[in-house]
């Protein structure tokens, strides 16, 4: 395996254009803060603004994944980005106008462009070859890693040394700029369980029987579960980290550094997980990977030292970065092709949900108790929920080998077809 086979020119358009539609979404809850800051309550407007994007983003997603066209994504990708660019206009040419004028531009922002990053990774994958879909997630996963490390700094500079409204204006460009892209893309992708190159997406199941595509999706609840999970508990080291530093009396200004250490790590691992096949099942290699992931946060809330901790949380993100990747592919093999784009979605806004859960937890843990115990608190319940999650897999596929021994399908095996070519690669033992 690979990362050649990902190398082409309509992937370099497309990582352009993935680059447009998500350097907004990283810069958006930092330049809400920046924008308002000066107001009477701006901090606390700043964080009301960001919760009203991000719940756009949570409501946005499911929604209008379903709805997306495989054959003809393309102007559905492109309305939605256009009006995520309108959501951010308003907000950076009135940053005066009134708090609910300002919530409702920033939750067109949000639900707008909800639909891209799902649909964009189905598009990513339908232009390489089927065997090469890790590599192509893995690339996907090392340009989000970089995207989110550049753009606090960017939103720092932009806000103070010319104009806090600049990071605004700056992502609706963003965005319209990729909204245009997408025509020098595919109009959409193959929805009959081929990519555009032959390989397979992933099994048709009952979704090519004509069953409802709500019904589809929520087959994958386990995915969906462990896949927040996993990003919700480092979400909560990131949001805890500043008074765990003060526990530990430690600078808060090494909350920056340990915090890129952690980024540097996850985007190491997303490269290191698409250089080859690795054993065992996808949700086997999933909760090995989240609990070493939990392991290495425990280990954040215990060390004393900077040191330890830097190491401890690189080693959280390197773990973390290969369990979110084993979640996108299970995704591929529960889902069929047609529902792919609306799964990845409902994956987004699940781990956006994840993502203010930790937060509402934290805000509720840490005036009664100390923040490494509300780490501890967060491992304990991201364990649960891989339980929970695993639990669910191996009960789908139970049911899935029980429909198959019945099935025209019953030669394929307990996990379904195979893919074209003798096996699939994600698997081999």
């Amino acid at each position: 395996m690979s990362y050649r086979d990902v190398v082409s020119r309509r992937v370099l358009t497309w990582a352009l254009v993935a680059v447009g539609a998500r350097m907004p979404v990283a810069m958006a809850p930092l330049a809400l803060v920046f924008l308002v800051r000066e107001r009477p309550g701006g901090y606390t407007l700043g964080a009301a603004l960001a919760a009203a994007y991000v719940v756009g983003e949570i409501a946005g997603a499911p929604v209008l994944g379903m709805r997306l066209d495989p054959a003809r994504a393309r102007p559905q990708l492109a309305a939605g980005l256009v009006a995520g660019a309108v959501g951010f206009t308003g907000l950076g040419a009135f940053p005066g106008a009134p708090a609910p004028v300002l919530a409702a531009f920033a939750f067109l922002a949000g639900a707008g462009p909800a639909a891209a990053p799902g649909g964009l990774r189905a598009l990513l994958t339908s232009l390489v070859p089927g065997h090469a879909a890790a590599q192509a997630l893995s690339a996907e996963s090392m340009l989000t890693f970089a995207v989110w490390a550049v753009s606090p700094a960017a939103v720092t500079g932009l806000a103070l040394g010319v104009d806090p409204c600049l990071p605004l204006l700056l992502e609706a460009a963003l965005m319209a700029s990729s909204a245009a892209g997408l025509w020098l893309l595919p109009a959409g992708w193959a929805a009959d369980g081929q990519d555009a190159k032959g390989g397979r997406g992933g099994r048709d199941g009952d979704g090519g029987q004509g069953a409802s595509k709500l019904r589809v999706l929520a087959r994958a609840w386990p995915v969906y579960v462990t896949g927040a999970a996993s990003l919700s508990l480092l979400a909560l080291a990131e949001l805890v980290l500043p008074a765990l530093l003060e526990q530990r009396g430690i600078g808060v200004g090494w909350a920056g550094p340990l915090l890129t250490a952690m980024s540097v790590a996850s985007a190491v691992g997303a490269f290191v997980y698409g250089l080859r096949s690795w054993p065992g099942r996808l949700r086997t290699r999933s909760v090995v990977l989240m609990a070493g992931t939990s392991a290495a946060v425990a280990l954040v809330a215990l060390i004393p030292a900077a040191p330890g901790m830097a190491a401890a949380l690189a080693m959280a993100g390197l773990l973390q970065s290969g369990a979110m990747l084993t979640r996108n592919l299970s995704l591929r093999e529960v889902l069929p092709p047609h529902a792919l784009a609306a799964g990845y979605s409902v994956m987004y806004a699940a781990v956006g949900a994840g993502y203010a859960t930790t937060g509402s937890l934290a805000g509720v843990l840490l005036p009664h108790a100390a923040p490494s115990t509300a780490i501890l608190a967060g491992v304990a319940l991201t364990l649960l929920l891989t339980s929970v999650g695993w639990w669910g897999e191996i009960r789908a596929g139970r049911s899935a080998r029980g429909a198959a021994g019945t099935g025209p399908l019953a030669a394929a095996g307990p996990e379904g077809a195979a893919v074209r070519g003798g096996g699939d690669p994600e698997r081999r033992l």
